[in-house]
């Protein structure tokens, strides 16, 4: 069973979710699953195939935005922005930590010109560290403020 870590009243993250979890996230509210983990990249884990069927089938909305080892970019960050504009809900997004979620989230939120300190904060409530990505943060912050 995955742990929901709570960074908004309506934004969650979590390590790798199951299909059991995905069931325990609809009995809590959530109405959009973001899955950030590239399928395949640690044997074992649940497909997305598996996870948005699980989705569907708890009546949630599933979207894919996955981020490898290589990084964010800004189309990432873009897809993050958008699917969290549409959501009516909650939405938990996921990775194998949930610290990839946790940094896209927090990227997202900066492009709309969200304080990185209200960010960081969320952030260290729910156990994540945003730490190396604050430069970032500070200039997506920055920019979107004009």
């Amino acid at each position: 069973m995955s742990t929901f870590r709570k960074l908004t009243d309506s934004m969650w993250t979590s390590p790798q979710v199951s299909t059991q979890d995905v069931a325990e996230a609809g009995r809590q509210g959530v109405s959009l699953l973001i899955n950030n983990r590239p399928d395949g990249e640690e044997e074992g884990q649940p497909s997305g195939d598996e996870i948005a069927a699980a989705a569907s089938a708890n009546g949630m909305d599933y979207i894919a935005i996955p981020v490898g080892h290589a990084g964010f970019g800004e189309a990432q960050v873009q897809a993050m922005a958008d699917a969290l504009d549409k959501v009516d809900g909650a939405a938990l997004a996921y990775c194998r930590s949930g610290t990839r979620s946790t940094f896209l989230w927090a990227l997202a939120q900066a492009n709309r010109g969200e304080d990185p300190a209200h960010l960081t904060r969320a952030a260290q409530g729910a156990g994540y560290d945003l730490s190396p990505i604050a430069p970032t943060l500070e200039m997506l912050a920055t920019k979107a403020r004009g």
